[in-house]
């Protein structure tokens, strides 16, 4: 099925409004700079003070807010898309808090790791924690119910949170693994984009080829059965999807709930519930999101930042909340 012409500009008023929050968040900040700085700083050879701040701070911390984004709205609607859970999210069912875990065992036992290690080892770590927690939803008859899932991630997460705090106090690195994981941009350099960015962009290739059957998947898996699909291969492929999507989101910005979970509702309320379309809407929203929380972040309280985390959970605890009081969806 092609897009009508109704999605089409629905893409495209999507596409405008994330370039114009791009450049609302390349311009404003602690330094003053101006949308023509943005356009030079771009576009541009010329040098002064204020372009060298957006080229070599902002813009890459900026992209790093539209990757990062876009990485966990996709596996977020990916989560619910699989699980047919609509509380599912990566920072809620022990993916961020697995990979948080492995991140502060890299640190503490092998100090000299490279950023490829660190970025490794939290695919490892996401992929423990989302084991753990499906593993103790699925030991009590009845499925995958979305309280059960919640409960089991809130217990996973608080426990390989503890195992991440035990091993920064242990080995005295608690103040390198706060700094890495407490859920902002700051310091993102163009090395670190080099190697997250690959990951971020094969990860959501492949969400984007499996988009139909995870369509037939998220409506009834008897029917994707009957359709011949190849359900267990699908999961698993969506599943790996998932932790290369969330593990280098963690491995490049720390901790970030909600983000995965918010933006798939809003997703739907404009898209529908075909996941071809819920996909590439999910990258923009989700970038635009991430934009917009770092640029509050930045400007809310100048010349101190507030952590981007903190600025998505503000957001991100009563939308939780309309989404249980309304069982499960936003509209």
């Amino acid at each position: 099925m092609k897009p009508s012409k109704n999605m089409s500009l629905t893409f495209i008023i999507g596409i405008m409004l994330l370039i114009i929050m791009f450049c609302i968040a390349m311009a404003f900040g602690a330094a003053e700079t101006s949308i023509r700085d943005v356009w030079q700083a771009l576009f541009t050879n010329k040098s002064s003070d204020q372009i060298n701040i957006l080229q070599e701070i902002r813009f890459p911390r900026e992209v790093a807010a539209m990757v990062v984004g876009a990485a966990l709205a996709v596996s977020g609607a990916i989560m619910q898309g699989i699980t047919r859970n609509p509380l599912a999210d990566p920072g809620l069912l022990g993916l961020t808090s697995g990979a948080n875990a492995a991140l502060a065992i890299t640190i503490a036992l092998l100090p000299g790791v490279g950023y490829l290690g660190i970025t490794i080892a939290c695919f490892i770590g996401a992929a423990v924690g989302a084991i753990m927690v499906f593993g103790i939803g699925a030991m009590k008859k009845g499925g995958f119910s979305p309280l059960r899932i919640v409960l089991a991630g809130a217990a996973v997460s608080a426990f390989l949170y503890a195992i991440a705090d035990g091993v920064g106090i242990y080995f005295k690195i608690s103040k390198n693994v706060s700094m890495w994981t407490a859920g902002g941009i700051i310091g993102t350099t163009w090395n670190q984009l080099a190697i997250i960015i690959p990951f971020i962009a094969i990860g959501s290739v492949v969400a984007l080829l499996f988009s139909r059957q995870l369509t037939i998947l998220s409506l009834n898996e008897e029917v994707a059965v009957g359709l011949g699909q190849k359900t267990i291969q699908v999961k698993t492929i969506l599943f790996i999807v998932v932790i290369l999507l969330a593990g280098a989101a963690v491995a490049l910005v720390g901790n970030m709930a909600f983000v995965g979970l918010m933006v798939p509702h809003m997703v739907r309320a404009i898209v529908g519930t075909d996941y071809r379309f819920i996909i590439p809407m999910s990258m923009i929203v989700g970038a635009i999101l991430m934009l917009f929380a770092d640029t509050v972040g930045r400007t809310i309280n100048i010349p101190w930042e507030t952590p981007v985390a903190a600025i998505i959970a503000v957001m991100g605890l009563p939308f939780f909340l309309i989404i249980v009081r309304k069982g499960g969806t936003f509209r």
